[in-house]
């Protein structure tokens, strides 16, 4: 955050005092600005604690309270029904995933025929996957096919995910990453925002919207300045400013 409000102070004053050539902002001054920058422990114990309940790290949630005694804005319990649903979706349980999720709120799928559609969709795609091809078949024609006729992108998603069908060896199929787990992980992930959406809580941690936020600054800080930058955002290393 400290590196985020720098940028952007420092990209009004250069606008403001902005030349024909770029400002040369050297590592010494840079490193002195962000020494005056004085972040408090408890808003960064409260970000990492909005990380950890986004994500559903629930017994780090519980432990991070007890050590910091930072709150959570979300019982443990809720993170923890939160968590069975995703990992239901990620084991292929799509069945059991959709029965937590009206255990928890009803309106959930009742509202969200996109979610509703992409759970079937996956349940779809795990019968294909275990070889069930004839239940396949009359789930797609039962449950699938309805909802694509009054709806153009789902018939095309049935279309696609039926063309697995087709091929005897997925791995010359064009769309044989409907059976890769990161399938999975997406239809879990979308699940996930869902009921975060509906508890009243941020779909992404807040730590990505200030990432963004960051890049987005540091954008536009190098049109005006050389100055030691980020370049690997994974270790946060300051590079000396090219003169």
């Amino acid at each position: 955050m400290s590196l985020f409000w720098v940028m952007i102070r420092q990209l009004a004053e250069i606008q403001e005092q902005m030349a024909s050539s770029k400002k040369v902002i050297t590592r010494e001054k840079w490193e002195k600005r962000l020494n005056h920058i004085r972040i408090r422990k408890e808003d960064m114990n409260k970000l990492v604690m909005n990380f950890l309940v986004t994500e559903g790290y629930a017994e780090a949630v519980a432990k991070f309270w007890m050590e910091t005694g930072t709150k959570s804005d979300m019982d443990v319990a809720m993170i923890m029904d939160r968590m069975a649903v995703n990992k239901a979706v990620q084991c292929g349980n799509v069945e059991d995933a959709i029965e937590k999720v009206n255990d928890l709120n009803p309106k959930i799928l009742d509202t969200n025929p996109e979610l509703f559609f992409h759970l079937q969709q996956q349940r779809l795609i795990e019968l294909i996957r275990n070889e069930k091809i004839e239940a396949a078949l009359e789930f797609a024609q039962e449950e699938l096919a309805p909802r694509g006729e009054e709806n153009q992108s789902f018939l095309e998603e049935l279309e696609r995910t039926v063309s697995l069908l087709v091929f005897k060896d997925v791995s010359n199929c064009p769309v044989r990453e409907l059976l890769d787990i990161s399938q999975r992980l997406k239809t879990a992930n979308e699940v996930n925002a869902a009921i975060l959406t509906s508890q009243s809580h941020e779909k992404d941690p807040k730590l990505h919207s200030l990432l963004k936020m960051l890049i987005w600054a540091q954008n536009q800080l190098d049109e005006k300045a050389t100055y030691p930058r980020i370049k690997d955002f994974s270790k946060a290393t300051l590079e000396n400013p090219a003169v």
